[in-house]
This record gives C-alpha cells, structure tokens and sequence, in this order.
C-alpha cells in the first residue's frame, strides 16, 4: 500500500499578466488537500474509487483523454512498467472543484507520488511537475503552469511563464521556489460562483489587442507588485503586503475580471479589519483573499459570510 498527499494552492498576486510574461506569485494551502491511495487489489483489472465525485470505474472505462487515465499512464511510462499490475486506487480530496485552488493539479500530483511510491520508484518534484503539467493540458488546454508548480513542490513559487516549446511541451514556465521569512494569516472566500476562466482570459487579450501600448503599462505595474510581494515575503516585511494587495485588485479591475460579488467581499474584508484583499485567480466569480492578522481571521471570515461568501478558508502561508 502506498498513500501521498498534495496541497491546494492559491494566486496570491499577478493572475492575467502571468499570461503576457510577467511573474505571478502562488503558495500553496496546506488545509485542504488531494489524498489518494494506492493498494494491490485482488480484481482483474485496476478500480479508481473518487467518492467526493461520485467516481466508481475501472481504468478501461475511462476516456483515453481522462485526466486520471492519462496519470496512471504517464507514470508507467516514466518508470517503463508495462502492463502494470491490478490495483484499487482511493481518491479523497476536501479541495473544493473549479474554485481556484487546484483541485485537478493536486489530484494528479498526489496520484503520481502514490503511483511511483507503490512501484517503489519515487519520482523527485521536478519530474512530478512536468508529468502533472501534461495532465493540467487535459483540464485547461494552454494552462501557465503555476499550479502544478506549486502544488508539486509545495513551497510559495515565483513563477514566469514561458512560451510553450514547438512540440507543446515543458512544465509551462520558470518556477523559482522562495522561502517565508515571517508567516503571515490569509482568508479566503468562495462567492459561490464558477470562474469562468477562459471567457476572462479571452476578454483581457481582447482588450490587449485592441490597445497593446495601454495594457502593457498595466502589465507591468503588476509585475512591478508581484516583484515587491516577493521582496516583502522574504524579508519578513509582509505587513506591505495588504497595500500591493489593493493596487493589484484595482488593477484588475481595470482588466474586467472583478465582478460586484468579488469587489463586495473586497470591501467587507477591508471594513471589517483586513490589512488588504484582491480577487484570486481568473475572477468574475471564484475566491477572493484577505491579508489578515491572525487575531482579526475568525472577524474578517464571518464578515466575509456576512456579505454572501459561500464558504470561507482561514490558512497560513509559512
């Protein structure tokens, strides 16, 4: 038997400009989490049990394409075992789907570490993260990279993206692991409503293209934010952070990608104590964040309910 984990992960400054070549900071979130488990099984083929997702299948039913599918596979292939033998494999995650915390990237990385525990040929985190960075084309098509980077390393990640190579391969870009200096308190918040991310992404490269001048300016001042959290983080300064939280937000804003749900949940952490707040991710739904102090957390998360949050997460980013 073998069991591995991974962690979700959360943007915390630089969604959308990611995309034009600037940095994007990502750190994972350690209260929710993939868990998969990897036992022999007495069947005569291999059975994927995901109960959170109503899942009960064996592996040839799955779609040549399923993300599942395509890890198991991938993992054999690395590790040249063929045909692998018959096992149950166990998928549990309490990481919520399409919320912007990487509930796919996650799942596949736990399932490549299981995988390659069991056969007793661990993988190390960069061949991990380029496996999963091939799943992730499954779930989003052209994705930057940054959650399987995160998630596989689980450590806050600096990350540029990178033109994609002729064959379409590579893990999508450079993702520089950095170090905490000084923990500091986050919450964040569902709206409830699914991100639309493709639809947003397709809109900023509208409005990019119909005035590339403009919005490379604003692309830079986010990367010029991005650059400063990462100084902050690493110096311990990250009190600062609550200020480049608002700057980027109202960037972004500017980008189209906020929505009346995400700016009401902004104002209800900044009234109700937080140091600073922004939408995370794609935007026009999904999560918010918060930079709190962890005396002012529970305050900030049931200010957050208050204003109609579906749900909310208190995480510590250390």
């Amino acid at each position: 038997m073998s069991l591995a984990t991974a962690p979700g992960k959360i943007i915390l400054f630089g969604e959308h400009a990611v995309v034009y070549g600037r940095p994007a900071l990502a750190v994972p979130v350690t209260q929710v989490q993939a868990n998969v488990e990897v036992v022999d099984s007495a069947e005569a083929e291999t059975w994927i049990e995901a109960p959170d997702i109503s899942l009960h299948t064996t592996f040839s039913a799955l779609a040549p394409t399923h993300p599942l599918r395509s890890a198991i596979e991938s993992v054999c292939a690395a590790l040249n075992i063929a045909p692998f033998p018959p096992l149950r494999i166990t998928i549990h995650s309490s990481i919520p789907v399409a919320s912007g915390l990487g509930s796919g990237a996650a799942v596949s990385v736990a399932l490549i570490r299981a995988l390659a525990s069991y056969f007793q040929r661990p993988l190390p985190a960069d061949k991990v993260n380029a496996l999963a960075y091939e799943i992730e084309k499954l779930h989003h098509g052209t994705p930057s990279g940054i959650d399987n980077t995160v998630i596989s390393y689980a450590k806050p990640v600096y990350f540029v993206r990178q033109s994609p190579s002729p064959d379409g391969r590579g893990a999508g870009g450079e993702g520089q692991v950095f170090n905490v200096a000084r923990p500091f308190s986050l919450v964040i918040a569902d709206t409830g409503i699914a991100a639309p991310t493709k639809e947003s992404v397709g809109d900023v490269r509208k409005l990019w293209e119909a005035d590339k001048a403009h919005w490379e300016v604003v692309f830079d001042q986010v990367g010029e934010i991005v650059r400063a959290a990462k100084n902050a983080i690493e110096t311990g300064a990250t009190d600062s952070l609550g200020a480049l939280m608002d700057a980027n937000h109202a960037l972004l804003q500017q980008m189209t990608v906020s929505s009346p749900e995400l700016d009401r949940l902004v104002l209800a952490a900044k009234t109700s104590g937080a140091l600073g707040a922004k939408l995370s991710g794609g935007g026009r739904g999904g999560n918010m964040l918060a930079l709190v102090k962890p005396a002012a957390a529970d305050s900030v998360a049931s200010a957050l309910k208050s204003a109609g949050a579906k749900s909310t997460l208190i995480t510590i980013i250390q």
